[in-house]
């Protein structure tokens, strides 16, 4: 899969549950992970996150707005339930791209929301929690910029492997050129 992203929360109040979400990145692969406003007790996370990601994956902790950075192109995506919300299923995702959830009771704030490029929702009946949320952002992320056998038109597996990637000949830049110049010429 080509691109990148990263996963963190704003203001979290549960360490367990920032342990499931920083968990869950790294098994999804995951660039980056990080918290936004938030104190985040490792050993209370711990608890949860058993794969210890901050020791294989990027962690940052942001104290405030002004500390918040992204990578140069990284588009940031909030999750949060609104009426202006893109419904995930109908949501592409970007190749470079940063996902934040809300605290577990307030959920994201307006200036983080002001700040997303997009805010996305899932289309569920009441709010799911903290980890559940990130999860299937990030399943549905896989689903739609992996690379995956077709599913069948009945239950079951699927019947044919995944299609290999096409490559066309390489392009050299300054040969297009050159035959550019001699088009013209004529």
């Amino acid at each position: 899969m080509k691109g990148y992203f990263g996963i963190g929360i704003e203001g979290a109040s549960k360490a367990v549950n920032v342990g499931t979400l920083f968990r869950t990145a790294h098994a999804f692969g995951a660039s980056f992970v990080f918290t936004l406003r938030a104190q985040y007790n490792r050993r209370e996370g711990g608890a949860s996150d058993t794969s210890d990601t901050p020791r294989s994956v990027p962690t940052y902790h942001f104290a405030d707005l002004e500390a918040f950075r992204l990578p140069l192109g990284c588009r940031l995506v909030g999750i949060e339930i609104t009426d202006q919300a893109i419904e995930l299923p109908s949501f592409r995702h970007p190749r470079q791209a940063a996902y934040i959830l809300g605290a577990e009771r307030e959920g994201l704030s307006a200036d983080v929301q002001s700040l997303c490029d997009y805010v996305v929702k899932i289309p569920t009946r009441f709010s799911v929690n903290l980890g559940v949320a990130g999860a299937l952002v990030m399943y549905d992320r896989l689903l739609s910029l992996g690379r995956h056998a077709p599913r069948p038109v009945a239950e079951g597996a699927p019947t044919e492997s995944a299609p290999l990637p096409v490559f066309g000949e390489p392009i050299y830049k300054r040969r297009q050129r050159i035959r550019q110049k001699a088009q013209l010429k004529q």
